[in-house]
This record gives structure tokens, C-alpha cells and sequence, in this order.
């Protein structure tokens, strides 16, 4: 196996794996201080920013990247 591929499916597993935990991080943080629905949902959605950045980072890079 390539090295290059390797690092990729790796590096889309373990930032999925982490963009899990820190997700749960978020719940738990939400739920032991009673933030109530509009926190957590304020909390996901800050939570989420993050998340869509990186995927359009992603995104960005493969479209650059095969249009050269």
C-alpha cells in the first residue's frame, strides 16, 4: 500500500473518530451544566462551525488540487 493513501484514509478516520469524541465532550459539557436545549444547541452549532471548516478545507484542496 502506498504511503500517501495511508496517511490519507488515516487521517480521515482519526479526525472522524476525534470529531466523535469531541462531540460527546460537547454532550456531557451540555448536560452536567443543565445548558438547557438552546445551550446545547448553541454549543453543537459552535461545535459545527469547526467541523464545516475543516470539510470545506478538504473540499478546497481537492478542487484546487485537480483543477492544476
Amino acid at each position: 500500500m502506498d504511503p500517501a493513501l495511508l496517511e490519507e484514509w488515516m487521517m480521515t478516520i482519526l479526525v472522524s473518530v476525534l470529531i466523535g469524541f469531541m462531540a460527546f465532550i460537547v454532550w456531557d459539557l451540555a448536560k452536567k451544566s443543565k445548558a438547557g436545549r438552546f445551550g446545547t444547541l448553541i454549543l453543537f452549532a459552535v461545535l459545527g462551525l469547526g467541523i464545516m471548516a475543516f470539510v470545506i478545507k478538504s473540499v478546497v484542496i481537492a478542487w484546487i488540487g485537480n483543477g492544476s
